[in-house]
């Protein structure tokens, strides 16, 4: 089996191109499970109490559970190569910190921040900015001394902040450290609190979770007025950077962890030769896992609680007895392994599914950490068999490569691609996609397709984003 965890590259990698896409369609004329479940149509407005999840609020989950099955490849293997503790939380700080950067860095330079009607000065500065951020995170691919690398490397953040405090933004806006991208600031986060957890727990399962039932006491005890867990955990001394709400996607980048140990375990003991399971286990087990999958998303979004409940029982226990009984060396252990994690945190948040008025994506619910991480551990088991095991490559090459490079692919739509349609002209011939729900879902999966095109070329000439 390959050492880079192909199922991994390829779980994120279909984590940020359905970001992309959920981003990019017309959801304005599509139905209610193209978007948000709680931004139901036609108007789209936000509502906190509607319960259920689609397709889309699967994205951002399955990009943090990937996020937490990497520490033990990322970390672990700077530990096992001697690195101390003390310099591992120093690379998890500093990783937070220049995360946090580039949340602040795109948010000031999307087109429509920069001016209002977006003109060709915002086209550029948004090309500028994309460009810009090559050397601020690129590992640059040509032999130069260090000195050199790093003098590159400041002198492209010099540049940023250049930008960032001389540009005139539109309605007024100044720059401000409060003005920054939303979901990279929650990647920070995990970036430094996810890694420090894991820093201190790697060889201590149960202290993990411990501390995850802590945290999740305290994020029960917050909301209770007049506590001493309200009073000292609703404030922060850098709001701009951190919020003790934001420890909360803990719940789906802890489990993640536990995913990344299981499947770095298997790939350190077997080889590429040891497959003994039929390839009709592997197919049966691909149709358990992917309906498990659409049954949640239908049942929840609709609301069929009890329906769902019985038949994911019963699709589990079907992929319990296709399991058991596996010899050590078969890939099935590794399958178990996952399934069996996958199937307790999924059963989990179905069963506390009506706490909190139901699995919601925001403000987020404990079933909705717990159902989304159970339906990734699904979901990783799935790319194993088409990546790993059937050795689907060349097919799912487009979500590798994406996976390998997430960051260029999260940002090449706004800072990219528009601006550049917009400079040729192209963009407003656009408009006749927002005629049909079907034009609407194509106007997506052509701009998905254009980033895809993008984060797969630089990946092939190895230009990595090392957010």
């Amino acid at each position: 089996m390959n050492q880079r965890a192909l199922a991994l590259d390829a779980l994120r990698g279909y984590a940020i191109i359905t970001m992309v896409l959920s981003a990019t369609i017309i959801s304005s004329i599509l139905p209610g499970w193209m978007s948000h479940a709680q931004t139901p149509p036609p108007d789209h407005i936000f509502n906190p109490e509607i319960p259920g999840i689609t397709w889309v609020d699967l994205v951002f989950p399955f990009f943090l559970f990937a996020m937490g099955a990497a520490f033990p490849f990322s970390i672990g293997r700077h530990a096992e190569k001697g690195r101390s503790k003390l310099m591992l939380c120093y690379d998890a700080i500093k990783r937070g910190l220049q995360l946090t950067f580039f949340a602040i860095f795109i948010q000031h330079f999307y087109p429509y921040v920069v001016s209002s009607p977006q003109d060709l000065r915002s086209w550029l500065l948004a090309i500028t900015c994309f460009i810009v951020l090559f050397p601020m995170f690129m590992r640059i691919p040509y032999q130069l001394p260090d000195k050199v690398h790093k003098i590159i490397k400041l002198s492209a953040y010099g540049i940023a902040i250049f930008m960032l405090v001389t540009t005139q933004y539109a309605n007024g806006r100044n720059f401000s450290l409060y003005f920054s991208n939303i979901i990279i600031l929650i990647l920070a986060n995990m970036a430094i609190f996810g890694s420090l957890l894991y820093i201190f727990t790697m060889h201590n399962r149960l202290l993990r979770i411990c501390i995850l039932i802590l945290l999740g006491a305290l994020m029960i005890s917050k909301d209770i007025e007049d506590s001493w867990v309200a009073h000292y955990l609703t404030t922060s001394p850098i709001p701009w950077l951190y919020k003790f709400e934001y420890l909360e996607y803990l719940f789906i980048v802890i489990p993640g962890s536990f995913a990344g140990e299981i499947l770095k375990k298997w790939l350190s003991e077997n080889h590429e030769n040891i497959y003994p399971a039929k390839a009709k286990t592997g197919l049966v087990l691909l149709g358990i896992l992917l309906t498990v999958i659409l049954v949640n998303l239908y049942c929840l979004y609709n609301r069929f609680l009890e329906a769902n409940l019985i038949i994911t029982i019963i699709l589990l226990i079907a992929g319990y007895l296709l399991l058991k009984n596996k010899p050590k060396t078969d890939i099935r252990t590794l399958w178990y392994k996952l399934f069996d994690l996958g199937s307790f945190f999924l059963l989990l948040g179905l069963f506390i599914e009506p706490f909190q008025e139901g699995i919601k994506k925001d403000y987020a619910t404990f079933s909705y950490f717990f159902v989304t991480s159970g339906l990734a551990f699904m979901s990783l088991i799935i790319f194993n068999i088409i990546c790993d095991y059937f050795k689907c490559v060349r097919s799912t090459r487009f979500l590798i490569m994406s996976g390998q490079n997430p960051m260029i692919a999260y940002v090449a739509t706004d800072l990219l691609i528009y601006p550049v349609l917009n400079i040729l002209g192209i963009m407003p011939l656009l408009k006749y996609f927002y005629t049909s729900p079907w034009l609407g879902f194509l106007h997506g999966v052509l701009l998905t397709g254009l980033t895809v095109l993008i984060t797969m070329f630089f990946t092939h000439i190895k230009w990595y984003w090392r957010t």
